[in-house]
């Protein structure tokens, strides 16, 4: 028997389980059912390879293959995760950076607007230093108002005078006795502002100027309560 015959009938040997004919063919020394089956066994063997087959350099050379698949497996997955690492370093990075900026941006715009606010007082008249006239027009009020208040604050300040006097220095509210610029109640609160409140816009306004910055820290801030109540 030829040794692809042996290894045909191992194989049919080991799936003849379901195949009793064949079993009691062989069992009875029937040639003819050998015969008959021979060729399946040795179609069955001829799709059949096992390791122990296989000559031992071959079977080296299939071993070492496969080390180098896993190899070349393990390698392309630790640069998958090296690459999504540092992906993410970078993305955290930005984002740091991306912070830093706007910190520095936000911290720029605040010194501007701290140097802006020094140069606007640095500016600004004192009451003192406007001459005594026996009367004023409006317009003479605005003009000294636009020198003693912060150019940043004067519409705020305007918006308040406007509404409370019409910019009338002698104003005064025969109800409730307040009176000037910018209404003080009573008047004669002013006269810690200068002796002639009564007389010079310009020691209203001093006054007024210092009302606002003490108790609504601006007269930008005075204006938004007045709008929310009609009253500062």
């Amino acid at each position: 028997m030829s040794r692809i015959s042996v290894r045909g009938f191992a194989v049919a040997s080991a799936t003849a389980v379901t195949t009793v004919g064949a079993v009691v063919g062989v069992a009875a020394g029937n040639t003819q059912a050998l015969d008959a089956n021979g060729d399946n066994f040795e179609a069955a063997a001829a799709d059949t390879t096992l390791l122990a087959d296989i000559p031992g350099g071959e079977q080296a050379q299939i071993q070492v293959s496969s080390l180098s698949q896993q190899a070349d497996a393990q390698a392309a997955a630790a640069d998958s995760a090296a690459k999504k690492s540092a992906e993410e370093a970078a993305r955290l990075q930005a984002a740091k950076d991306a912070k830093s900026k706007k910190e520095a941006a936000e911290k720029a715009e605040k010194e501007r607007k701290e140097k802006e606010e020094r140069a606007n007082r640095d500016s600004v008249r004192d009451a003192s230093s406007f001459s005594a006239q026996g009367s004023y027009s409006i317009s003479e009020v605005k003009a000294i108002a636009r020198q003693m208040i912060p150019g940043d604050q004067f519409q705020c300040f305007s918006n308040i005078v406007e509404r409370e006097s019409g910019w009338n220095y002698r104003a005064q509210n025969a109800s409730s006795g307040a009176y000037g610029l910018v209404q003080a109640l009573p008047g004669h609160k002013m006269s810690s502002a200068g002796a002639d409140w009564q007389t010079n816009p310009a020691t209203q306004i001093k006054w007024g100027l210092n009302y606002m910055n003490n108790r609504y820290d601006s007269p930008c801030g005075a204006w938004s309560f007045w709008q929310a109540n009609h009253w500062y």
